[in-house]
């Protein structure tokens, strides 16, 4: 049996500081792995430089020059990481019969991955790399994630908890990927939707080692709620109960103003008109807003436009990916 030919996904973003030392822990990674016959030879490390503004892309391609697994593509300008990750999975789909993706500040125990390959070589199309814990982060941020996952199961959409994008995926489960065709990204949620056998590994988290993060709060907090209005209509029902909700209550202070008239208590309420409008008011808006998020992403999933466009590549031609008996995974079925 001929041994499954790996790629590496790294997506990059302005990751001077830290490329040599990725390409170098990765290098030894799948030198190892093809001693221990856990892959093929052909086996690569695809850096996708997802527009960066500084010296990744040129670094990117000095390495390819004397590293053999390295090699990369280059998109025509930043896309953000979910579609700089999908650029490489689809690129890398076609040369291999596996892929490993994986950030590039090496803040993921790479020392996982031939547990990532043990799974693989077991039958396993999905493995994830699973935080055993969340110690080294702030509280705000581990609080933050918990009320995230709690906030996604509860409104039905299937995420693995403290897994971000540090997975193994076979070339069948690759394929399925590509039947999704949104725009709206979010392969968190997407992943588990295609539903093949799949695996846990579960690691520490590291510090990252050189750089700063591209994910601030802001950005968090916007693939956040990306996440949440991509794959769920529950905020849009939210909307309705309150309004509902808001009607009520409505109703109830109508039947207390009756009841005071009859009475002969009224009195004139400007504090309690005011802050009725801006309470209505308010909830008109955050109703429309919302629901023109919706709309917007309607919007966006009808032009159909690319989600990126490959500026250079290094690794243009096609490898002939190899027939393991791994299941029937590799064997030319669509998956279906």
């Amino acid at each position: 049996m001929k041994h499954p030919i790996l790629t590496i996904v790294v997506p990059c973003f302005n990751e001077e500081e830290v490329f040599k030392e990725t390409a170098k822990q990765l290098t030894s990674v799948l030198e190892n792995l093809q001693e221990q016959t856990f892959i093929d030879a052909k086996s690569k490390i695809l850096f996708v430089d997802d527009g960066s503004t500084d010296e990744t892309w040129p670094l990117i391609e000095e390495e390819s020059k004397i590293n053999r697994y390295v090699t990369g593509i280059k998109l025509s300008r930043n896309v953000g990481h979910q579609n700089a990750l999908l650029a490489g999975l689809e690129k890398a789909k076609n040369m291999s019969d596996c892929v490993i993706s994986i950030d590039a500040d090496l803040q993921d125990d790479i020392s996982v991955i031939k547990d990532f390959m043990i799974k693989f070589h077991e039958g396993y199309d999905i493995v994830y790399g699973v935080r055993k814990s969340r110690e080294t982060d702030t509280f705000f941020k581990r609080a933050s994630a918990r009320g995230f996952y709690r906030l996604m199961r509860k409104i039905g959409i299937n995420l693995i908890p403290d897994h971000a994008d540090f997975r193994l995926m076979s070339k069948r489960a690759l394929e399925e990927l590509s039947h999704y065709k949104e725009t709206n990204l979010f392969l968190r949620g997407v992943i588990p939707l295609i539903g093949f056998k799949s695996a846990k590994v579960m690691y520490d988290r590291k510090e990252r080692f050189a750089g700063t993060s591209k994910y601030p709060l802001k950005k968090m907090l916007s693939f956040a709620f990306d996440g949440i209005t991509s794959f769920s209509v529950a905020p849009i029902r939210l909307v309705t109960l309150i309004g509902a909700f808001s009607f009520l209550l409505s109703l109830c202070a109508a039947g207390y103003a009756f009841i005071q008239e009859l009475l002969g208590h009224t009195e004139s309420g400007w504090t309690s008109l005011m802050i009725s409008i801006w309470l209505i008011g308010g909830l008109q808006l955050m109703g429309i807003g919302l629901i023109g998020e919706y709309i917007g992403k309607i919007f966006n999933e009808t032009k159909r436009r690319p989600k990126y466009t490959v500026e250079t590549d290094l690794l243009p031609y096609k490898h002939n990916v190899h027939s393991p008996q791994h299941h029937g995974i590799f064997s030319g079925e669509s998956g279906d």
